[in-house]
C-alpha cells in the first residue's frame, strides 16, 4: 500500500470539482469546516460525521513510563488526546477496497 497524504488544497480542489464553487469559496468552505471541528473538540465536544466516524477528546491520567534505551522509569504527565472511531460504513468501504471489491 502506497502512503499518500491528502492536503487541504486537495480537499478544496475536490469541493471545487464536485460542488462547483469557485476555488476561493471551496478553500474557504474546507477551512471553515475544519475550524468548526477543531473548535468543537477544543470545547470538549464530540464531533460525529455520519457514515464517516466520530472524533472525541479523552483525558489520560498521569502514569509511569519507561525509557526504552535506558530502562529508566519516567513520569508521563496527564494530557488530553484526540480519539477517532470510524463508522461501520467507513470500515466496510475500506475493507471492500482492500479485498478488491467496489462498494
Amino acid at each position: 500500500m502506497t502512503e499518500k497524504t491528502v492536503t487541504r488544497a486537495q480537499l478544496s480542489e475536490a469541493v471545487y470539482q464536485e460542488v462547483g464553487l469557485s476555488r476561493n469559496e471551496s478553500a474557504d468552505l474546507v477551512e471553515t469546516v475544519l475550524n468548526e471541528v477543531a473548535d468543537a473538540l477544543e470545547r470538549g465536544e464530540m464531533v460525529k460525521i455520519s457514515s464517516f466516524g466520530s472524533f472525541s477528546v479523552r483525558q489520560k491520567g498521569r502514569r509511569i513510563g519507561r525509557n526504552p534505551k535506558t530502562g529508566e522509569e519516567v513520569p508521563i504527565l496527564p494530557r488530553r488526546v484526540l480519539v477517532f472511531h470510524p463508522s461501520h460504513v467507513l470500515k466496510n468501504r475500506i475493507n471492500a477496497l482492500l479485498s478488491g471489491k467496489r462498494g
